[in-house]
């Protein structure tokens, strides 16, 4: 297509990079993987016991992690994103079809950038055999669950939070903090959850911010103070009972 010019030219320039309009923002967290990507990926495999009904068993979980890109305030940035999630048959009691099922699931829902709430909705799930313990929480005492599911669900969340993906209260850390923590891997320094030291300062200094936790009730035992912890009602004069158990 030639364009006829019918006028003077006065001036010209040359069209320089800054002249273009930046990318529109793309937020690698919601950004939808078509597919698992071919090739090898990066991941993490661990091995998860619980005691439930049938007694204590151990079952191992693999969680596969890709670096994703996105544009977010007119600039690239690229985080880690867990994309698939597979559980062998046959470690469970369950059918196996069930099993495979609910990777395959949890799998397309990572890759469809909604896998935080995906994981939370598993931990709600519930069944007629008793609660199953599994885990601890920050204050050393034993995790109970309403499922195998749902303990399995909640180690799924402590992998993501050793990652970097999750909090340790199994929600999603902003994308600003992935984009810097993943640039910390790239340089050969991953990030790592605190330890129970800086955990504790951590706490205290919010405490002290919000001038001390909410009280939810005495504790049946001493008669002190209960405060919310891990979504249990603990005490909070040091006695050490907990409606969680």
């Amino acid at each position: 297509m030639s364009i006829e010019i019918t006028s003077k030219i006065l001036s010209s320039r040359v069209r320089q990079p800054q002249d273009e309009p930046p990318p529109a923002d793309e937020d690698p967290l919601t950004r939808r993987i078509p597919s698992r990507p071919e090739g090898t990926l990066e991941a993490v495999s661990e091995k998860i016991s619980y005691v439930g009904a049938e007694g204590r068993r151990k079952v191992y979980l693999l969680v596969s992690f890709m670096p994703v890109e996105g544009v977010l305030n007119g600039e690239r940035v690229v985080i880690e994103r867990p994309v698939e999630f597979f559980l062998p048959s046959g470690q469970l009691s369950s059918e196996h079809q069930w099993i495979t099922a609910t990777m395959r699931s949890l799998s397309l829902a990572a890759r469809g950038g909604y896998v935080t709430q995906a994981v939370a909705d598993l931990r709600k799930v519930a069944w007629d055999k008793g609660r199953v313990r599994c885990g601890m929480n920050r204050w050393g005492k034993p995790m109970f669950h309403d499922s195998e599911v749902a303990a399995i669900a909640w180690s799924i969340q402590q992998i993501l939070y050793r990652r970097g993906f999750l909090d340790q209260d199994g929600l999603q850390v902003p994308v600003e903090e992935l984009v810097a923590r993943h640039a910390r891997r790239l340089a050969g320094r991953p990030w790592h959850p605190p330890g129970p030291e800086e955990q504790a300062e951590a706490e205290r200094a919010a405490e002290a911010g919000q001038g001390g936790p909410t009280v939810v009730g005495q504790c049946p035992e001493c008669g002190g103070d209960l405060v919310m912890m891990d979504g249990c009602p603990t005490c909070y004069s040091g006695c050490g009972w907990s409606k969680c158990g």
